[in-house]
């Protein structure tokens, strides 16, 4: 009869023991947080990092990514606290306002908001545990690097857009301002900072100061001073993301995709590798002839070894680098003579070419009767144009639920 009171007091013990398990049990602390209109808010405020997924339950690449999107979290939330880091997911279809105000368009999107500020980029890499868990990781790391001595400065990358602040200290709110900026930027820009005594020649006694260094080998642009308020943290973000983003940017497989997403057509540039000179004309075109352009083209540069394939699609080879085309995102019209970039008003005229259709035109019909074209030039134009290649690079329906598709 007592071994039948053990046992049942051992069972009493267990089931009680669930039962206060059950109830103290958060879903915060396993999985993703299902964040809310009445919850996003105060997640985004007290949290260092949030990295959401936006799902739809009907979308079947959502429903592959969430075990995975889970088990990370699981991982993530056992190493960092809540209150650095939160990995959350938001139903779209449920909490269409928050898609609304993310600018969501395709499912899953998985964004980053670090201190409160959205990241300029998205997650596009790969969709793993370790793959998710190493980029919270990365994202928490120190994106300004501190030098110890102005010297070290020389040796900077000047390939790389470089920010330069000059502090008297850590503790201070034009760097809380700074470190913000950089946070948000720091795939952009390079960021470098000196404290102390070690730049106290460069900058009066409590009176940070702030340096913009561009890509000298790459353009003919200088260095420049903020003049605004470090304390004023929209007025240091523009003027910080107006340097570190340029006119002209580079495309790279690693960006392909954003960039097709932004929905421009480009004016690219194919060069050979390191061929810095044919780099600079560009930028310095596009800077003083088409700057007026930039909310309607994308202008960038390419390596051409590493985008042979668009050049072969042009009936191109690596021989005849460097050279421009424009690709549409249905077709790519090739710049007919790369010397004539520097003559005044010739990239603006083809840009405006694409524009009236007259370069889709002429490729069917060949050059305008009332132009003043020798007729050899144009006999062997082929009679359609080659279809635009990086509209493939932009983001897959293979790997995503598009919500529209105006490519």
């Amino acid at each position: 009869m007592g071994l039948l009171q053990e046992l049942t007091s051992v069972k009493f013990t267990v089931f009680l023991h669930i039962c206060i398990s059950f109830s103290c049990y958060s879903p915060t602390d396993s999985g993703a947080v299902a964040l809310t209109q009445s919850t996003i808010d105060n997640t985004l405020a007290t949290s260092e990092l949030v990295f959401i997924n936006f799902y739809a339950e009907w979308c079947r690449f959502s429903n592959i990514l969430a075990p995975i999107f889970e088990e990370a979290a699981t991982k993530v939330a056992a190493e960092f606290p809540q209150q650095q880091v939160v990995m959350g997911k938001v139903d779209c279809d449920k909490e269409n306002s928050i898609a609304t105000r993310f600018h969501i368009t395709k499912y899953p999107t998985l964004k980053v908001i670090q201190n409160g500020q959205p990241a300029k980029r998205e997650y596009r890499g790969q969709r793993s545990v370790d793959a998710f868990y190493n980029f919270v990781k990365k994202q928490l790391e120190d994106p300004i690097k501190e030098f110890k001595e102005l010297n070290e400065l020389k040796n900077l990358d000047t390939k790389k857009r470089i920010i330069i602040g000059f502090f008297d200290t850590k503790d201070c709110p034009e760097y809380n301002t700074f470190r913000r900026v950089a946070t948000t930027l720091k795939d952009d820009c390079q960021f470098h900072v000196g404290f102390g005594s070690v730049v106290q020649q460069m900058h009066p006694p409590n009176q940070p100061i702030v340096v913009f260094r561009p890509d000298v080998a790459l353009s003919n642009e200088r260095d420049e001073t903020f003049n605004g308020s470090l304390t004023n943290y929209d007025e240091t973000n523009i003027w910080i993301s107006e340097r570190c983003i340029p006119l002209v940017r580079e495309i790279t497989f690693e960006n392909a995709e954003e960039l097709t997403e932004e929905g421009l057509p480009f004016l690219i540039l194919f060069h050979k590798p390191n061929d810095d000179d044919v780099i600079k004309r560009f930028k310095d075109i596009v800077q003083t002839d088409l700057i007026h352009e930039k909310q309607n083209i994308n202008f960038l540069t390419a390596d051409g070894e590493r985008f042979a394939h668009p050049l072969h699609h042009l009936g191109k080879g690596q021989d005849e680098l460097p050279l421009i085309a424009i690709d549409s995102f249905r077709h790519m019209y090739l710049f007919p003579d790369i010397a004539d970039m520097d003559k005044p008003g010739k990239l603006q005229q083809f840009i405006k070419d694409l524009y009236s259709g007259k370069l889709h035109r002429e490729f069917h019909h060949g050059p305008d009767p009332n132009e003043v074209v020798a007729a050899i030039e144009h006999v062997k134009q082929p009679t359609t144009p080659p279809e635009s290649t990086f509209k493939k690079l932009g983001p897959s329906k293979n790997r995503y639920t598009l919500l529209r598709d105006e490519l």
